[in-house]
């Protein structure tokens, strides 16, 4: 494709060299680089892009976007100076790969919690409807019925553009996809169309990338600011940032709630383990997720189909017998009635939602026990206020490891025991192999007790000095609560 049709919608300071060029590929990945090849100088945290222009151009780069000069230039190389290499990289990749976007309608979703639920939900909601649908979320990506392996919340826009492109070549009608923070602050969504944009809720998550709440929170609206008018932008009411997010935005802005007036409303006549009862928009209807989050989720899928001009009675059929995404809230019974539950909570309200999900349904005469770690190289403010939580919550928790990565496990476990009241301490125990602390949370449990496994959820490895292990909690607790007759 020519350099100059690629460059349409960047904001270019300078260009030396020719722009009549032909690029075969793109990459911000200095080692992919071949002959034609449009190279990206990206500073990154860890590495800064701009050091590696020399290399890019001996593989035979033919076209630079950098934020700065080099200072030696190839007379052979068109460079181009931009504002912003990462905004830059989102515009172009969405112009080789024919602004695939707009061939089909695409739905953002973004929160600290729920955002995978609600796009996994809307996914099978428009599969079911018979629509030819896409999902990009943290679990997995979807092409129709066709899985594709998710290593990102939100892919780089290279792997995202080639994504919808594919989306778009299969048929898909729809898209939804979890728009993360960290996607917007990086810009791996500019160029993209969207249809509309959905927000859950926001709390306290990494603040170790943002630094600060305000910056967190300002990168959740930077995403409904760039909406276009003919998009809508739907909030969460109940929650106290929810109408942040419509302040500056062009979308049509509609609301959905349970507690505050809202255009789309829902409440919970009964809450049990079999499932939810609401009541929405004035229709009684039979869920079989389970907790007041999911009924934030449920509405927030329902008010999305609506938007998008969905038949309101068929949408709320299909989502009564939907179940969600994995990991969340999965929950088994063992043959003497111990009830695990395995749950990708990992920030201090997503902890507290569902440990208060299952105070709502318990009798009151069972133990709570919940098993419960915090990721390594990650926000570290957060690990002794879900270790509070956990403990005000529960009869009893055993601090374990999740993801370390490349941290000292036991200095994470440290950093969760600050979190322990000396009330609390009578609750907790730490137990630093995750294998062991199920283990031991199952032959704590007596019948009718409830297991809560916390942090990792959906995925099936544990990530140790850098080296992921086949680590799944659902597995363990299974395999524990056969064990116990």
């Amino acid at each position: 494709m020519n350099l100059q049709d690629l460059l349409y919608g960047v904001s270019i300071k300078s260009v030396v060299g020719v722009s009549q060029l032909e690029i075969g590929a793109l990459t911000f990945d200095s080692r992919t680089v071949n002959a034609g090849t449009l190279f990206f100088a990206i500073k990154g945290t860890a590495v800064d892009g701009h050091e590696f222009i020399g290399k890019t151009i001996d593989a035979g780069a033919s076209a630079i976007i950098c934020e700065t000069l080099p200072s030696i230039l190839n007379d052979k190389v068109t460079y181009v100076v931009v504002e912003d290499s990462s905004e830059a990289l989102g515009v172009v990749a969405c112009n080789f790969y024919g602004n695939p976007s707009t061939e089909l309608k695409l739905v953002g979703v973004t929160g600290t919690n729920g955002k995978t639920t609600i796009a996994t939900l809307l996914y099978q909601l428009f599969s079911k409807l018979n629509y030819g649908t896409g999902l990009i979320s943290t679990v997995q990506n979807q092409i129709k019925d066709k899985i594709v392996p998710a290593t990102h919340t939100t892919p780089n826009p290279i792997a995202l553009n080639q994504l919808l492109r594919e989306m778009v070549s299969e048929g898909c009608e729809y898209c939804f996809m979890e728009v993360s923070s960290h996607a917007v602050s990086q810009h791996r969504i500019a160029g993209l169309t969207f249809a509309g944009a959905v927000f859950s809720n926001i709390t306290h998550d990494h603040l170790d990338f943002h630094k600060t709440f305000d910056n967190y929170i300002k990168a959740k609206k930077g995403f409904f600011d760039m909406l276009p008018k003919s998009a809508f932008a739907l909030t969460n009411t109940d929650d106290k940032n929810g109408m942040v997010m419509l302040q500056n935005t062009k979308a049509h802005k509609k609301t959905y709630g349970l507690k505050q007036m809202a255009d789309f409303k829902a409440k919970v006549i009964e809450n049990r383990f079999s499932g939810l009862h609401l009541e929405i928009d004035q229709t009684d209807v039979y869920f079989k997720m389970v907790g007041s989050f999911n009924a934030y989720n449920l509405l927030a899928a329902y008010a999305t189909a609506v938007l998008l001009e969905q038949d309101k009675m068929k949408v709320l059929t299909a989502l009564s017998a939907l179940s969600g995404a994995e990991g969340r809230f999965d929950y088994i019974v063992s043959k003497t009635g111990i009830v695990g539950i395995v749950d990708y909570a990992h920030t201090p309200d997503a902890v507290q939602n569902v440990l208060s999900t299952i105070a709502d349904i318990r009798k009151g005469t069972e133990q709570v026990i919940t098993v419960i770690g915090c990721g390594g190289d990650r926000d570290k403010t957060k690990r002794p206020v879900m270790a509070q939580v956990a403990c005000d919550w529960s009869d009893k928790v055993i601090l374990t490891s999740d993801n370390p990565r490349t941290e000292d496990p036991q200095a994470i476990i440290k950093d969760m025991e600050m979190g322990v009241s000396p009330s609390n301490q009578r609750k907790a125990i730490s137990i630093l192999d995750r294998k062991e602390a199920i283990k031991t949370a199952c032959h704590l449990a007596k019948p009718g007790d409830i297991i809560l496994i916390a942090g990792k959820g959906h995925e099936k490895y544990q990530e140790v000095n850098g080296v992921r292990h086949h680590f799944d909690d659902k597995e363990i607790i299974n395999e524990q609560l056969n064990q116990i007759s």
